[in-house]
């Protein structure tokens, strides 16, 4: 009877390991532990987020940003931008409209001035064509989202639908935790199955979703162009992140374009309101504000075609820029046309990249 209790109790013993182990393997990837990092909810984070060398984008010569750095356990600021070189070309992506609100799409090079810390620059190269985006979605998972996220959803995959075939895109749904739900694809399958990833509970971190998925955006070397959408009925709560970081960290050279989407049923804040038009606006985007999520769809339409009818501009403004934030003012002028407004980023911090 002996030898069969202690063969039970080892046998026992064993199951509880297993066990133990099975849970850990469950658990989402905690703040303290990679705070920027995405962590998916049943895989091990895809390689474009773990931490790597800079990889040279193919066609222009610079090379990608890399990941961003946990906290240092010692407690050194991590958070910051490090200069790193001169940025030897300035990409922007700007939509124009006339007076009206109307897209203005057959602009040539000539019909354009750009003006970086007000000084005219020369453009060294034009493009109107509907080139492949890197796609963020980035969707709110909080408890107030659970009514929503059916017509939300619905409006994601309208857009993702009107997309080009060659675009790639990712999921991320945050409450607490940003959780990419599905990596860089273009399979509105897979897609959609994500978008259905809910949990619709817990706290709004949306300063630290958006901060961890640019850096994702900004991990993906075969599209240049790159736009992140946020949708959220909240203002964050939660972050590590404050709207000040966010918003210098998407200002890099190839920062992300931000279209945000601000539900109001819920009696979004003032200030949540003001965070999301700041985040979208400095970086080119729009940010919108709807009554309910009925008018979602519209607007993703909406976005869709934005994306789809904007100019790519590059120039270069030279070795000797400095190291501060510089601003940049895009203008154009067609003839019929009393005022064209461009909108795109309003600058930029030269050769830094997050650590």
């Amino acid at each position: 009877m002996a030898l069969g209790s202690t063969s039970y109790l080892r046998f026992a013993s064993r199951l509880l390991v297993i066990a133990a182990v099975a849970v850990v393997l469950r658990l989402p990837l905690r703040a303290q532990d990679n705070p920027m990092d995405l962590p998916p909810r049943t895989a091990p984070p895809p390689p474009s987020v773990q931490q790597k060398e800079p990889e040279v984008e193919p066609g222009n010569g610079q090379s990608a940003s890399p990941s961003i750095t946990p906290e240092s356990p010692t407690g050194e600021d991590n958070s910051r931008f490090v200069f790193k070189k001169q940025v030897q070309e300035v990409f922007l992506h700007a939509t124009v409209v006339d007076d009206m609100g109307r897209p203005v799409t057959t602009l040539t090079r000539n019909d354009f001035q750009i003006f970086q810390n007000g000084q005219p620059e020369t453009i060294t190269s034009f493009e109107r064509e509907d080139v492949p985006v890197a796609i963020g979605i980035v969707i709110d998972n909080s408890g107030s989202m659970r009514d929503k996220r059916t017509r939300v959803n619905e409006a994601v995959m309208n857009l993702i639908k009107a997309s080009n075939p060659e675009d790639e895109v990712f999921v991320v749904n945050f409450g607490q935790t940003p959780y990419l739900d599905q990596d860089f694809t273009s399979d509105p399958h897979l897609l959609e199955a994500a978008l259905h990833q809910t949990s619709t509970r817990g706290s709004t971190a949306l300063y630290d979703a958006v901060v961890a998925s640019s850096v994702h955006l900004r991990n993906n070397p075969r599209l240049n162009k790159k736009v992140l959408i946020v949708i959220t009925d909240g203002q964050d709560n939660m972050s590590r992140e404050t709207l000040q970081d966010a918003m210098r960290k998407l200002q890099s050279n190839k920062g992300a374009t931000v279209y945000a989407i601000g539900l109001t049923d819920e009696g979004m804040t003032r200030s949540g309101r003001q965070a999301l038009q700041d985040l979208a606006t400095s970086t080119g985007g729009v940010a919108f504000f709807p009554q309910n999520a009925d008018e979602v769809n519209e607007i993703s339409r909406s976005v869709a075609r934005d994306i789809r009818t904007q100019y790519t501009i590059a120039y270069n403004p030279g070795p000797n820029i400095g190291k501060g934030y510089q601003t940049i003012r895009a203008e154009a002028r067609l003839p019929g046309h009393t005022h064209l407004t461009v909108r795109t980023r309003s600058g930029y911090y030269p050769g830094e990249t997050m650590r």
